[in-house]
C-alpha cells in the first residue's frame, strides 16, 4: 500500500516520456534564463523569425487571416509594454506629476523580457500555422490590412495622450543619467618663485663654501 500511495507511485507513474519532457522543459528553462543578459542577441533572433514569418507568407501568398491576428496579439504586447504597472486612472497616482513629489521609476506592465518571449513565440506559433491549409482562409488582405492600420493609430493615440496626462515617458531615451561622485582632485602644492628665492637663501651653505670661508 505504501508503494502505491507513496513516493514510488508517483515516480514510477510518470514513464519515459514524462520524464523526456521534464528533461526538455528543464534544459529550455535554462537557456531561457542565460539568454535573459543579452537583449541585443535575443532581439535579433526574434528578428530573424519575424523575416522568415514575412518570406512565408509572401511565398505560400496566404494565411492573411493568422498574420491579422498576430497584429492584433503583438499590438496588444506593446500597449502592455507601454503601459505602467499600475494604472493611475484606477490605482491613483503612482507616478510623479511635479517636481517635488518623491522619485519612483518606471515600472512596466509586461517587462521587457516577457515581451520579447511572447512575441517571439507568436511568431514561431504563427510560422507553424502556415504549414495547415485549414488556417488558409481565403479573405480581402488590403482590408485587413487598413483596419489594422486605424486600430494601430487610435490606439497609439490614446496611448500617448495618457503618457502626456500622466507625465511619463516610457523610454530611457533622452532622460538624465546620474553617476558616481567623482572624487575631488588632489591638490598639488604651487610654490611661488618668490617663495623659492627666499628658502634658497635660508638653506645653510654648503661643504665647499665653508672651506672658502675657512681658507680666507
Amino acid at each position: 500500500m505504501e508503494g502505491f500511495y507513496g513516493e514510488d507511485a508517483v515516480i514510477g507513474g510518470g514513464g519515459p516520456a514524462a520524464k523526456w519532457r521534464d528533461n526538455m522543459s528543464r534544459k529550455f528553462q535554462y537557456y531561457l534564463d542565460k539568454s535573459t543578459p543579452h537583449p541585443v542577441a535575443r532581439w535579433i533572433g526574434s528578428l530573424v523569425a519575424a523575416a522568415l514569418y514575412c518570406l512565408r507568407v509572401y511565398y505560400v501568398k496566404g494565411f492573411y487571416i493568422v498574420t491579422y491576428g498576430l497584429g492584433i496579439y503583438i499590438l496588444n504586447l506593446l500597449i502592455g509594454f507601454l503601459s505602467p504597472q499600475v494604472d493611475p486612472e484606477s490605482e491613483g497616482p503612482a507616478l510623479p506629476t511635479r517636481g517635488s513629489d518623491e522619485f519612483k521609476p518606471f515600472i512596466r506592465r509586461l517587462p521587457e523580457f516577457k515581451f520579447w518571449y511572447a512575441l517571439t513565440k507568436a511568431f514561431v506559433v504563427a510560422f507553424c500555422l502556415t504549414f495547415f491549409s485549414i488556417f488558409d482562409v481565403p479573405v480581402f488582405w488590403p482590408i485587413l490590412l487598413l483596419y489594422w492600420i486605424v486600430l494601430f493609430v487610435l490606439t497609439m493615440k490614446r496611448q500617448i495622450k495618457h503618457m502626456i496626462k500622466y507625465k511619463y515617458i516610457p523610454f530611457s531615451l533622452g532622460k538624465t543619467r546620474y553617476s558616481g561622485k567623482k572624487p575631488a582632485p588632489t591638490d598639488k602644492a604651487v610654490v611661488p618663485d618668490s617663495v623659492g628665492e627666499e628658502t634658497e637663501a635660508l638653506k645653510p651653505p654648503s661643504n665647499s663654501a665653508v672651506v672658502e670661508a675657512e681658507s680666507v
